[in-house]
């Protein structure tokens, strides 16, 4: 325990002098698992876990997905569905905060990557909000949040990477994540009326466009939608697998680009070098996440700390509570991917073991989806919000303090979705039972 304790603190304080996550975890790792089992042993778990985690069939879904919102993003698809949304909403008060929301959630469905997408419309959108008036830090904030979104809205890299992790099944994932998902959306944009009703200053309305202005902004959307309609009908209907359907949706993408003569060698380029860097990037941490686990693994950490809480006499809604709670503190300080990695194999044990009067199968879901909701949380609240830094890096002249006191409300929206999913775990099991 002594030894583990020491390991967590040692890693955290890796990270805070900036070194890489997942390189923080693998040293860190490394050497508590040759303190508790000797070198040798380390050496010959080395020689063939590696191999077999980055063998997995499964994985190739995270560089598909990758490469399908480099495509996407590359052939100009975003620009095109924030035109179309705006066009629909714009002459509503905060109708434009909407549009990027909503732009944001099917690239995002399309990408399957938060800081994807918060990057793209860091570009596309950002400059289109300053010009119509929107006031900076708001407008940084509807970056950052639009991002958030697509945590739930299928297909999710970080989805996929829990069901990984706990060995649950993505398909079923997928659809629990749904409807907690459009709740995101629709909790944004009520807190964007509001606050636009509140300090019309900050959100002004843009003239209703002309009938033939909206059907052809609609018209450019169809990639999308055909892309997003493969997808997500092709999984939910059974037609493919998640994988399956990566693969179909990122060939869709580039025949479609290539046909429009959106995609050429440069763009397919530039997608394929952010695909190498993004994808080997998780792969690092998943590395690292993998060897400081087998640490953990040594140390009996996730099994005491799952005694201690059965133990504890807490009720177990009581327990999952103070679970979302450290989870929140947690993300204001941890990159999501690695916060899951290295959470997961302390805290699912506990959950799995508490009676929340469901099969196990049921708690496992649910519980990803919290966990992904909170992640959501921590990728915009200070110090840290991962998305908060994108956008701070694109929008160079905003102060990083303005984009977080704009992003406040959402998070207390945030809060609320929580709080109701915890309560009422059906909202994101009643498609599951449903479909599955």
């Amino acid at each position: 325990m002594t030894v583990a304790l020491i390991g967590f603190a040692a890693m955290l304080l890796l990270i805070a002098v900036r070194m890489p996550v997942g390189l923080s975890m693998l040293v860190v790792g490394a050497f508590g698992y040759s303190y508790l089992s000797g070198f040798g042993p380390f050496l010959a778990y080395m020689k063939t876990n590696p191999y077999q985690q980055f063998s997995n069939y499964t994985l190739s879904v995270i560089p598909l997905f990758i490469l399908m919102g480099a495509f996407a993003e590359q052939s100009g698809m975003a620009r095109d569905l924030f035109s179309a949304a705006r066009s629909l909403v714009g002459h509503i008060r905060g109708g434009l905060g909407i549009a990027v929301l909503a732009a944001c959630t099917v690239f995002g469905a399309i990408s399957g990557s938060s800081v994807a997408t918060t990057a793209t419309f860091g570009r596309a959108a950002l400059p289109e909000l300053r010009r119509y008036g929107y006031e900076d830090g708001f407008s940084t904030a509807l970056i950052a949040i639009g991002g958030v979104v697509d945590l739930l809205i299928p297909p999710s890299i970080i989805l996929v990477v829990y069901a990984i992790a706990t060995e649950q099944n993505i398909a079923k994932l997928f659809m629990a994540a749904m409807i907690p998902g459009l709740m995101a959306v629709v909790f944004y944009a009520i807190v964007i009326m509001i606050v636009a009703r509140r300090n019309p200053s900050i959100a002004p309305t843009q003239e209703r466009p002309d009938a033939r202005t909206l059907v052809r902004a609609l018209l450019l959307t169809w990639p999308a939608v055909l892309v997003l309609g493969l997808v997500i009908g092709g999984i939910y209907g059974g037609v493919f697998t998640p994988t399956e359907a990566a693969a179909v949706g990122t060939v869709t993408m580039l025949v479609i680009g290539v046909l429009q003569g959106r995609l050429g060698k440069a763009e397919i380029g530039t997608a394929m070098v952010q695909t190498a860097q993004t994808a080997g990037m998780i792969f690092i941490i998943l590395l690292g996440a993998e060897v400081f686990d087998a640490f953990l693994a040594l140390s009996q950490l996730p099994m005491k700390a799952a005694d201690l809480v059965r133990n504890s006499g807490l009720p177990p809604y009581a327990v999952m509570a103070l679970l979302m709670v450290f989870y929140i503190l947690l993300g204001a300080v941890m990159d999501e991917l690695a916060m899951i990695l290295l959470t997961l194999p302390v805290f699912f044990p506990v959950v799995q073991g508490l009676d929340f009067g469901m099969p196990a199968d049921d708690v496992g879901i649910w519980f990803g989806i919290l966990v992904l909701m909170v992640v959501g949380v921590g990728l915009v609240a200070p110090p840290i919000g991962l998305n908060v830094f994108v956008v701070s890096a694109i929008a160079k002249n905003v102060p990083i303090e303005k984009t977080y006191r704009g992003v406040l409300p959402f998070v207390g929206a945030d809060i609320i979705r929580i709080a109701l999913v915890i309560l009422f775990p059906g909202i994101a099991l009643w498609l599951v039972r449903l479909l599955a």
